[in-house]
C-alpha cells in the first residue's frame, strides 16, 4: 500500500437487492471483508443507501489523496474473488489511481464514474 495516501475503504450499499430478492449487499460485505483480513489498509464497510438502486450490488472505494471509483452490478455469488483483487488493485495505487482495471476481471466493466482527487 501506499503510505501517503492512507486507508482505503470499500463501501458496500446494504439494501441493494435484484427484483424480488433479498438484499444482498450486507453479506457480501463480510465475504469481502473476510477474504481481506489480512490485509493492511483495507477496510470494508456498509452504507444505507448509494442510490444506484437499478444495478444492485454497488461498491465505493476512497482514500484520502485517490480518486474515488463507484462500481454497480456486482453479482455476489460470482464477484468476490474480482472484487478482492479491486480492493488490493485500489490499496495498491498512488495519488493518480488505478492504471490497469484487468486484475479486476468482471468488475473493471462495472465501473460507473471516476471522482478525482
Amino acid at each position: 500500500m501506499n503510505e501517503s495516501v492512507g486507508i482505503s475503504r470499500a463501501i458496500l450499499c446494504a439494501c441493494c437487492a435484484a427484483p424480488g430478492k433479498p438484499a444482498a449487499g450486507e453479506g457480501f460485505a463480510r465475504a469481502l471483508a473476510a477474504r481481506l483480513a489480512d490485509e493492511a489498509g483495507i477496510v470494508v464497510e456498509t452504507t444505507e443507501c448509494m442510490n444506484i438502486c437499478a444495478r444492485p450490488v454497488a461498491l465505493a472505494l476512497k482514500a484520502e489523496g485517490k480518486p474515488a471509483y463507484l462500481f454497480a452490478g456486482l453479482d455476489p455469488a460470482r464477484d468476490l474473488e474480482d472484487a478482492v483483487a479491486l480492493c488490493r488493485l485500489y490499496a495498491q495505487a498512488g495519488a493518480e489511481g488505478i492504471l490497469d482495471a484487468r486484475p479486476a476481471g468482471r468488475l473493471r466493466f462495472c465501473l460507473v464514474g471516476r471522482v478525482p482527487v
